[in-house]
């Protein structure tokens, strides 16, 4: 929304007005994360138990970080423990340097290195279909079900395999030919939205779900509850042990409860500063669609967690362009692209906090840490982080110049969105054809697949896959699919040669290597910050060029 991006696009760009200018400001940043930060920590409070214990979502990384800090502290098991400890340092010393031996070599730009390697050849790799060494994505394919993974492997399959390379023989027809990769009126409108739809479809679902059996449940005073099908757990000879293991762990979870009137009343009472404050910093976007994006926002944070604790991936960018183009087709052409792009900070803030939330509370289950304790230092991180990013931002905006194409810093979605803003303005119409057909089709597909799983006996739909995990693939691509996809088969084929090895140091193996390529965006970001660049550009091409 700055000055710098408004004169990138161009004054000349239909619907750029220089009336939907805000430079950035520090002391307006501050006050504007103070006001939409928290209320994603309270949104989804009420649910934590729901999230973690009941559907026992696996949040990949909230379990590997919880691994590696109990093979710190363990006073059990401790000769096992011992061999996991070790097993977790190998690996991520392995990771580590793998991920530092990998930096070697991936240049400067986007399309060196080993993240960009075609190992399935250099067709499949124009669509995305393609091993990128990520020792992250193996990791996850390591923790999460397999169901989970091949979910995310079918989705990549339908949509880069198929789905976008039959649309974009239509190119000149559906959408105009000669767009940019990233214009929402071409082919990453039909990526972006059917996406959108998919996630929608299971999300809202399951909501609906865990509010029909909640009520059920209070109508008949009972305790049962009906699990999501993400995960079949069965019982064997060490059965009793993880069940005591379990217990302890739910009493200490349940031990410090967080009221739920405490959230609730937290969550409005923030809302409603909020939506008295906003307005005086963007005056287009106006109380009372503070208010409406506040009343939808829970739904979306709980569709971003659930998510999250699927695939590790949270899509915090895919639910703000949810409520940039609502907030800006609604506001229409009198300050919609400002009104939009607020939307969306204030929409991108709460799905955010509330799936990191939910992540730390997974690992606060698994490690015997207090909920309330890990909610109260979530709050005190957010507050330090309403402070330290906007003046690291102020840091960089004042030192260098930051958007432009010839800087080191060049920001490329600033004008992405500020385009989505204004395509929002423009109205939905302005979508590619049969774009908003396909997410229909994609909407009711999900639901309908939701269905199925529970209709249908256990042993059928076990096999039925999860649309909330196969809707990452359609917007982010196929390689990290490929990457999960070769964790869940090497942990399938260890649980053929030993199940019990693989019950004991999957999740060591795992948590190291998750870890190890974690640590590298340390050392990476410091020399990025003393603009030391990798010394070789690995790329790949076809040995004979046209």
């Amino acid at each position: 929304m700055d000055d710098r991006t408004y004169n990138l696009i161009g004054a000349d760009y239909p619907g750029n007005r220089a009336e939907d200018v805000k430079n950035p400001g520090l002391w307006w940043m501050i006050g504007f994360l103070f006001v939409v930060s928290f209320l994603g920590l309270f949104s989804l409070a009420p649910l934590r138990k729901v999230m973690v214990m009941d559907y026992k979502l696996t949040y990949p990384s909230g379990t590997a970080t919880a691994m590696l800090i109990n093979s710190f502290h363990t006073s059990t098991g401790a000769e096992l423990a011992g061999k996991q400890v070790k097993c977790l340092g190998k690996y991520l010393s392995i990771s580590l340097c793998w991920s530092c031996f990998k930096w070697f070599f991936s240049g400067i730009g986007d399309s060196c290195g080993f993240d960009n390697f075609p190992t399935l050849g250099l067709t499949l790799f124009k669509n995305t279909f393609y091993f990128d060494f990520s020792p992250t994505y193996v990791g996850c394919g390591l923790i999460c079900p397999h169901i989970v993974n091949s979910s995310v492997l079918l989705g990549a399959i339908v949509s880069w395999g198929f789905l976008w390379p039959y649309i974009f023989q239509y190119a000149g027809d559906w959408y105009p030919a000669d767009l940019e990769s990233n214009d929402f009126k071409g082919l990453y409108g039909y990526k972006v939205f059917i996406a959108i739809s998919l996630i929608l479809g299971d999300g809202l679902y399951n909501l609906i779900k865990i509010i029909a059996i909640t009520i059920r449940e209070m109508c008949k005073n009972s305790n049962k509850q009906k699990d999501l099908p993400v995960i079949s757990e069965s019982s064997d000879g060490e059965s009793s042990k993880l069940l005591m293991e379990q217990k302890k762990q739910d009493e200490i979870f349940l031990k410090d409860r967080i009221p739920s009137w405490f959230a609730i009343s937290g969550y409005v009472g923030l809302a409603t500063i909020s939506t008295a404050t906003i307005p005086s910093m963007f005056p287009p976007l106006k109380g009372y669609l503070v208010l409406c994006s506040y009343i939808i926002a829970p739904a979306l944070a709980f569709c971003n967690s659930y998510g999250t604790g699927l695939t590790d991936w949270s899509l915090t960018s895919t639910y703000g362009k949810i409520g940039l183009f609502i907030i800006a087709s609604l506001v229409g052409h009198d300050g919609g692209v400002l009104a939009g792009l607020a939307a969306c900070g204030l929409m991108m803030s709460t799905v955010s906090t509330a799936a990191d939330l939910m992540q730390d509370f997974k690992t606060g289950y698994l490690t015997l840490s207090s909920a309330k304790s890990m909610f109260v230092s979530q709050l005190i991180g957010t507050a330090m982080g309403c402070i330290l990013a906007p003046l690291t931002f102020w840091l960089f905006w004042t030192t260098f110049d930051v958007g432009s194409p010839d800087g080191p810093y060049k920001a490329p979605y600033a004008v992405i969105f500020r385009e989505m803003a204004i395509l929002g303005v423009e109205g939905f119409s302005e979508l590619p054809k049969y774009c908003l057909a396909l997410c229909c089709g994609f909407f009711v597909g999900a639901l309908v697949i939701n269905l199925l799983r529970d209709v249908t006996p256990a042993k059928v739909s076990r096999f039925i896959p999860i649309p909330m995990a196969m809707a990452g693939p359609f917007y982010i691509g196929a390689y990290f699919a490929i990457d999960m996809f070769v964790g869940t088969v090497i942990l399938y084929i260890w649980e053929q040669m030993n199940r019990k090895g693989a019950e004991d140091y999957a999740g060591a193996v795992a948590s190291g290597l998750i870890c190890g390529d974690g640590i590298w965006i340390i050392p990476s970001a410091i020399l990025s910050i003393f603009r030391i660049n990798p010394p070789i550009c690995m790329y790949f091409g076809p040995s004979v060029s046209d």
